[in-house]
């Protein structure tokens, strides 16, 4: 198998990263990374500006390429992920989007959401989709930008519109409008994609009044998706592969068997367990989605999603200020007082999976005049493995069969020892951290090489998964069981607020 280079471009909620990878064993060559701004218009609203994915993209591609030392002809392919059900529709004529971009994170159509469920809709959109009625997929986005823009339900009724998901928006630009196409792992997070029969459903188009016309074509995760025009790196160049990022992070972390789980841990966490050729229907709230779609087969998962992981550090550095770099967290936590038992709901845009509540907000418990900073930064942490650990019970619930015992774990928040150890802690079960922290971006590689020939099967690929670090579980049952205790009477205070 030659030697070839693959770029892999991971559009994020906060970042643009892009990566240079070396097939076939997919070692690291070249990274290059931007921040990227998010707006915040109104209460509960997240936007990004449409340019601002595509000129970062551009960028971080450009970047990773010249700090490689190589030329576009010696890539043979290019991968996509991106922060999937983020919302866009653009003029097809001009490629303008009519409106920024609708964040995952935004909780505007909360209210429409509400109605159709008091309507009695839930039940039918979920055994068609997998997915609940909720703001943060892409269906009332969607609608709320036809009903809103002037003129635009107007205009997508004459065809003349493009929706797509933020890897739909860039292959579109990236192609030079040539390509209008998603993969089944973004497909499957809109609420109008039925997962079980691999379509558009029209039945659900029909209830959320979205025109056929607006939506892409669904593609297998690695396979075509054209080629980019000769002026964004100097050469065309294959793209070849495209999965949702959480999606990518489980390719990444080598998951293909059933019952293998990982947890990646970014702006949010989002936590998914491979169930194979088998759909479950979740009995507790958690969500049925594609993981992927390798040569037309599909593989499904169950994923619990939290909104709040990353964000809850960004809102110490950013919001309270008690930080300046994010790497300070874990010893500030170290520091604090063990007498005091401070819980952070970090409910800042509602509350995921299992709980779903789109109206509930963040909040402090335990705080006393001997509350000091180090004791809310720990809070923060122990937040994200509470949550997580609300997430596993409800799995465990679901898959009949037996799931592994060890959990995966990605994203820039796994850097932490102190946050990875306090995770074992609770999960009572032991935490494995991968050498190659970027496995969104190794996961979009992998696809990306394997449809170009340049990458092994799957099978192969897991074989090269390596262990940096294992953390084991070391708390008393006792301290555990309070600990977690005090996190469940928080969130129901939160919830009943």
């Amino acid at each position: 198998m030659a030697q070839e280079l693959i770029l892999a471009l991971d559009q994020g909620t906060t970042s643009t990263r892009a990566m240079v990878f070396r097939a076939p064993d997919l070692s690291v060559v070249a990274t290059a990374r931007r921040e990227l701004t998010q707006h915040f218009p109104a209460s509960g609203w997240v936007e990004h500006a449409p340019e601002d994915l595509f000129a970062h993209s551009v960028a971080v591609l450009r970047e990773t390429l010249a700090s490689a030392g190589a030329a576009a002809s010696e890539v043979a392919a290019i991968g996509i992920t991106n922060q999937r059900e983020t919302t866009l529709i653009w003029r097809r004529d001009t490629g303008e989007a009519i409106h920024n971009a609708i964040v995952w994170q935004d909780r505007r159509t909360a209210g429409h959401c509400a109605a159709l469920r008091e309507a009695g809709h839930e039940a039918h959109v979920t055994a068609r989709t997998g997915l609940l009625l909720d703001p943060y997929f892409c269906a009332t986005k969607i609608a709320w930008l036809l009903d809103h823009v002037p003129g635009a339900r107007a205009a997508a009724e004459r065809g003349e519109l493009a929706f797509g998901t933020v890897d739909t928006w860039l292959l579109w630009r990236l192609t030079g409008g040539l390509v209008h196409a998603t993969d089944a792992t973004n497909a499957s997070r809109t609420m109008i994609y039925d997962i079980h029969c691999g379509r558009w459903d029209p039945e659900l188009l029909d209830l959320f009044r979205i025109p056929a016309s607006l939506l892409p074509e669904v593609r297998d995760s690695a396979g075509d998706f054209g080629m980019t025009t000769p002026a964004i790196l100097g050469a065309a160049v294959p793209i070849r592969g495209i999965a949702g990022d959480q999606q990518a992070a489980s390719v990444g972390q080598a998951c293909f068997r059933p019952g293998m789980v990982k947890s990646t841990y970014g702006t949010g966490c989002f936590l998914l367990l491979n169930t194979g050729t088998i759909a479950i229907a979740s009995t507790t709230r958690l969500l049925t989605t594609i993981a992927l779609r390798l040569d037309g087969r599909t593989t499904y998962a169950l994923e619990g999603a939290i909104f709040v992981a990353g964000a809850a550090v960004q809102w110490l550095r950013d919001g309270l200020g008690v930080i300046s770099d994010a790497a300070e967290t874990g010893a500030l936590a170290a520091s604090a007082d063990p007498t005091q038992e401070v819980y952070l709901v970090p409910g800042f845009v509602g509350l995921g999976a299992p709980w779903w509540d789109a109206e509930a907000r963040g909040a402090l418990y335990g705080l006393t005049r001997a509350t000091r900073p180090r004791e809310i930064a720990r809070a923060a942490l122990e937040s994200v493995a509470y949550q997580t650990r609300d997430l596993i019970e409800a799995m465990h619930a679901d898959w009949a069969a037996d799931a592994e015992t060890v959990l995966r774990v990605d994203g820039g928040m796994v850097a932490s020892d102190w946050t990875m150890q306090f995770l074992a802690d609770q999960l009572a079960a032991p935490v494995d951290r991968p050498k190659v922290l970027e496995t969104t971006a190794l996961g979009a590689a992998y696809l990306a090489g394997y449809a170009a020939g340049v990458c092994p099967e799957p099978e192969a690929f897991a074989r090269t998964w390596a262990l940096e670090r294992r953390f084991i579980p070391s708390m008393a049952a006792d301290t555990r069981a309070r600990k977690y205790a005090g996190w469940r009477d928080a969130v129901r205070r939160t919830l009943t607020a």
